[in-house]
């Protein structure tokens, strides 16, 4: 039998824990900003290279989230609704570049867009996606977006069927009822997995390498810069690049908080 003594120890144990690993984090991020000066920050931020990353950073970040939630919605809601044949093997198959390094997916895009008649098609048509920036937004979309199927679909199933219904025998028809019913009620959810969704497309970075490339004031989003400053030795750019990032992460983050804390009072 435990002793009482040894569980009141855990509490305080967890609190101990939990108030260090936050202590490293902060220690290991917020060194970051030890190592610029403000003359590197601002010399950094007016380079033309560095707005230019930023800018194909944004751009391509909100094109990508935005297709991927065109695919999450209407996937996520089938999912945790319909009974599809196959639907397990289904969900394992659109959940597996979730446990995929991002290098691994950027290698597979490649060979896909490359050496296959489906992407050799394209091309004959006009249509580039490797070493593109294009492939930016590919490569971000195909690694994101079963992080937002994930989402959606646990949003979803956790508002009862029953709403639907009633909805229905109102006269609603099916996509009625998951427009003004359904998808109202998944807000929360969706708002925070765009969010996070979008997030994870700016600091995007082996897929992009992989099926994108490296190329300066082409296909050079923030971690592109990151990558290619460390690379050649410009070590404040490249630290500058780094707080850049992960200013964007602290901030979204924020937003993710607030949001979650508003659907808990919901």
């Amino acid at each position: 039998m435990q002793k009482k003594g040894s569980g009141r120890l855990f509490l305080p144990l967890a609190s101990v824990l939990s108030v260090f690993s936050g202590a490293i984090f902060f220690l290991v991020l917020g060194g970051l900003f030890t190592f610029i000066s403000p003359e590197s920050i601002v010399q950094t931020i007016t380079s033309p290279e560095i707005g230019f990353a930023v800018q194909l950073s944004l751009v391509t970040s909100v094109i990508s989230t935005c297709l991927c939630a065109v695919v999450a919605i209407p996937t996520g809601y089938i999912l945790s609704r319909g009974t599809l044949p196959g639907k397990r093997p289904l969900v394992m198959l659109l959940m597996l570049p979730l446990s995929l390094p991002p290098l691994v997916a950027g290698v597979a895009l490649l060979l896909f867009f490359a050496r296959t008649p489906f992407g050799t098609g394209l091309e004959d048509m006009g249509i580039t996606v490797v070493y593109t920036q294009l492939g930016i937004v590919v490569a971000q979309w195909f690694v994101n977006l079963p992080y937002l199927i994930r989402v959606m679909r646990s949003s979803f199933a956790m508002i009862s069927p029953r709403y639907e219904h009633i909805a229905r025998t109102l006269g609603c028809t099916d996509f009625q009822a998951f427009w003004h019913v359904t998808l109202p009620m998944a807000r929360a959810g969706l708002i925070s997995g765009l969010v996070i969704t979008w997030s994870k497309a700016m600091g995007e970075f082996g897929a992009v390498l992989m099926l994108a490339g490296a190329t300066r004031m082409h296909t050079e989003t923030l971690p592109i810069a990151l990558y290619l400053n460390m690379a050649t030795g410009d070590l404040d750019i490249a630290i500058t690049t780094a707080c850049i990032l992960l200013g964007i992460a602290a901030v979204t983050m924020f937003f993710f908080e607030r949001l979650s804390d508003g659907s808990e009072r919901i």
